[in-house]
């Protein structure tokens, strides 16, 4: 069987981006495939301490790799109107042919509240997304474009740099009503780590849309994030997830939060027993193995994994020596 397609997620949030570039390197020189980096204007947590500008992050790290490059995820509605994403992604795709795709999502308050005077229903935030995204696709095409929608206008505009073949569109999904609006419109699926029947669901609903389309849906990518903590003991590991992301055992909807000092404060609630089920946390790389193997064999055809530990390097070593070799496809 071929060896799986397994990234490197890069965590903006938690290093300065002169370290997510080196991390990035060592992570391709030991057997990930690509690099996702998150978009953030705010950490989580004070703690985590950074949130360096993605665009500006990821050609750095085209420069010292190989391998696909996107954001995982940009919002295009709030922050930056849909036009400047389209060209910062049309840009990048020229630079380096082939290898950047677009993950889209329709946003988080931490991270958009800082220039929208009112943060919208969940609802209204989707549909603002796919408005933008039906802009950027009709600047990829090229041509002056013009667009008087119900939440964006945009004047004649015209992408002049634009690569040979544009960025595929992936969007990032944890709801039925979008994956499916995500196979029939879009490119790919993203989305993070779940319980198997939500995400068998969720491919299954971005599989419908994508037949819908007259498109297959086994030769559209299925990406997953991974969130984990691997320590080379239990403890660490266990002392790495609550210290550094302790978000990841916050077990209520986080798009409505708009300060890190918020976040902190709700830190003091999570208790180990809150990250079960929803992130690994474990010293033994063959458990790790597992888990993703797991989703692998679920249907997700990439996965990039975060480790939300400080301790990045001896987990890349560890995971290209004993887990990357041992995933397959």
């Amino acid at each position: 069987m071929a060896q799986a397609k397994i990234g490197y997620a890069a965590m903006l949030e938690q290093f300065g981006p002169r370290e997510v570039v080196e991390y990035s390197a060592r992570a391709e020189a030991a057997g990930f495939s690509g690099v996702m980096a998150a978009d953030h204007f705010q950490p989580w947590v004070p703690r985590q301490g950074h949130a360096a500008f993605v665009w500006g992050v990821l050609t750095a790290i085209a420069e010292r790799t190989v391998g696909d490059i996107g954001p995982g995820v940009t919002c295009p509605s709030f922050r930056m109107h849909p036009a400047i994403v389209a060209q910062a992604s049309a840009t990048l795709a020229t630079m380096y042919p082939g290898r950047h795709w677009l993950g889209l999502g329709s946003g988080e308050a931490l991270n958009e509240h800082v220039v929208a005077g009112y943060w919208p229903e969940k609802a209204e935030r989707i549909t603002r997304m796919f408005e933008a995204i039906e802009i950027i696709r009709k600047l990829f095409s090229g041509k002056d474009v013009r667009h008087d929608g119900r939440f964006f206008k945009l004047e004649t505009a015209r992408l002049w740099t634009l690569p040979e073949v544009t960025p595929p569109i992936y969007v990032a999904t944890a709801g039925p009503i979008t994956a499916k609006k995500t196979g029939l419109l879009c490119d790919g699926l993203i989305t993070v780590g779940a319980p198997e029947d939500k995400c068998a669901m969720l491919l299954g609903q971005f599989a419908a849309g994508a037949r819908e389309a007259g498109k297959d849906p086994d030769r559209m990518p299925r990406i997953i994030q991974l969130h984990l903590s691997w320590a080379e003991t239990d403890e660490q590991a266990l002392q790495n997830a609550m210290v550094e992301w302790p978000n990841g055992g916050m077990k209520f909807p986080k798009q409505d939060i708009r300060s890190p000092l918020d976040f902190e404060a709700m830190a003091q609630l999570v208790r180990p027993e809150d990250f079960e089920g929803r992130m690994l946390i474990s010293s033994d790389p063959e458990l790790h193995r597992r888990e993703i193997q797991r989703f692998l064999d679920l249907g997700f055809d990439q996965v990039y994994l975060h480790n939300v530990g400080r301790n990045q390097l001896e987990w890349i070593d560890a995971f290209g020596r004993e887990v990357l070799p041992r995933l397959t496809a």
